[in-house]
């Protein structure tokens, strides 16, 4: 299993101190089924708890998901900030599911070079 962040994502990441392992953990779940919201079209949102606190106060991410082949966390927020994502955005989200998650390699490894996405490093 491949997992990836956006550009925009790696910010949020850094700016709130999430560590990479904990998006492993996210996907770890996801994996086994243990999904916290599964909006179709290959787009799930995963709780994350915040440094040293638990999910309930932590974060939601959108993560376009595909079971056994790749992951790419693409947005993040602070459920004190925000309640939830609206339709028009969950909308875009599956749109861009169907793009990202049928990349070739060669296609992945472009990205991948201009930063438009980062690999998670393993463990």
């Amino acid at each position: 299993m491949r997992i990836f962040q956006s550009r925009w994502f790696q910010r949020f990441a850094r700016r709130e101190g999430i560590a990479d392992a904990v998006l492993r953990e996210a996907v770890k779940r996801a994996e086994k089924g243990q999904i916290d919201a599964d909006l179709g079209g290959e787009v799930i949102k995963q709780r994350i708890a915040r440094p040293g606190q638990g999910k309930s106060k932590g974060y939601r991410t959108v993560i376009l998901f595909r079971r056994g082949a790749k992951a790419f966390f693409v947005y993040g927020f602070a459920k004190s900030q925000r309640a939830n994502i609206d339709a028009d955005e969950e909308e875009q989200f599956k749109e861009a599911a169907k793009h990202v998650l049928t990349l070739t390699e060669k296609q992945l490894t472009e990205l991948l070079e201009r930063g438009d996405f980062a690999e998670v490093k393993t463990e």
